[in-house]
């Protein structure tokens, strides 16, 4: 028999667990407010639970037009290693697991009470604020419910924790980073908006950015970076964020604004459309967490972060299951 709590956890769509991060926002530092949030973009369960569900996982997928790696399973150990809180993975995965398996009924029925209490409890024993834990701990629960509860047993293989570049930084020090403007040089009053700016995309690698110039698309500044990254992943043909048809219709530049969203232009009408049309964001905010690289301008640094898939999971995963 499964756990009670996990029984309680099913109770939680996509939209309920939008509205739980919303509500601990208050009870999150700063440093895993956004990242928290893009983590369930990047990963919705109605995704998962359609290809489950469909008699031909393999056509549902080609449908969809899913590129790179979308599953969960493949990396519950590594999907979440852009939030400060990953670096205490284990303990939050144990926490959780512990909390799960117990006989008894939830104390609450309050999802975001549940994620809450076990951030406080976890944080009374490691000796740290509560607020570093709360979105790692509510990744773990939201795992927990996508993979089950032997797929997150410790003993099944070894749980991976990490910290980002400057790993003796605090929260408060990264979100400071994440924001800094540098200089711009000895010439660089006379710039203009030939300005330039960095975008940090991989924060655990010390030369996880490339330069900006002030009112460049990020795939246009993207392209710009002539290293290699096709090797690492397929979809990078000019840069480190995929890209197609640089015209606001393919999806694959989609990326998550960990920080300095009031540096990018606001969406506009096209943009809001497709982000909405391919399943990935449904907001009214004029500076969403998701965002599509092709249409987004930038004024200031940025702080990104490229999911591990693209695909068009909302249009056409709709017209699907009005047709099962």
């Amino acid at each position: 028999m499964d756990p009670l709590f996990l029984a309680f956890l099913a109770q939680h769509d996509d939209a309920a667990w939008h509205r739980a991060v919303d509500r601990l926002q208050n009870a999150t530092h700063p440093v895993d407010r956004a990242a928290v949030r893009i983590w369930l973009h990047f990963y919705p369960m109605r995704l998962q639970r359609a290809v489950e569900a469909a008699a031909d996982s393999a056509a549902l997928e080609h449908h969809l037009r899913l590129e790179g790696t979308w599953r969960l399973d493949q990396q519950r150990e590594t999907s979440h290693w852009f939030l400060f809180g990953h670096r205490f993975w284990p303990q939050a995965r144990e926490a959780v697991r512990a909390f799960a398996s117990r006989a008894v009924v939830p104390g609450s029925l309050d999802l975001a009470a549940q994620i809450q209490a076990v951030a406080r409890d976890l944080g009374d024993r490691l000796q740290v604020d509560p607020s570093w834990l709360v979105g790692i701990v509510a990744v773990a629960m939201r795992t927990l419910q996508q993979v089950g509860l032997p797929a997150i047993d410790p003993s099944r293989d070894g749980a991976v924790g990490g910290r980002i570049v400057g790993q003796e930084a605090s929260p408060d020090e990264i979100v400071a980073r994440r924001c800094r403007r540098g200089s711009q040089g000895v010439w660089g009053f006379f710039r203009g908006r030939r300005r330039e700016w960095p975008v940090t995309f991989d924060e655990r690698r010390p030369d996880g950015s490339f330069r900006l110039i002030e009112t460049q698309h990020l795939t246009t500044a993207a392209g710009c970076d002539m290293r290699d990254y096709r090797s690492q992943d397929a979809r990078c043909t000019e840069g480190p964020i995929p890209v197609q048809c640089r015209s606001w219709s393919c999806g694959s530049c989609w990326v998550g604004v960990l920080a300095g969203a009031e540096h990018l232009s606001p969406v506009d009408a096209r943009e809001r459309a497709t982000i909405s049309g391919l399943g990935y964001i449904t907001t009214e905010e004029a500076r969403p967490v998701i965002r599509l690289a092709c249409m987004a301008q930038a004024t200031g640094p940025v702080a990104i972060v490229i999911p591990p898939w693209n695909g068009q999971v909302g249009v056409r995963l709709e017209r699907v299951r009005r047709e099962a």
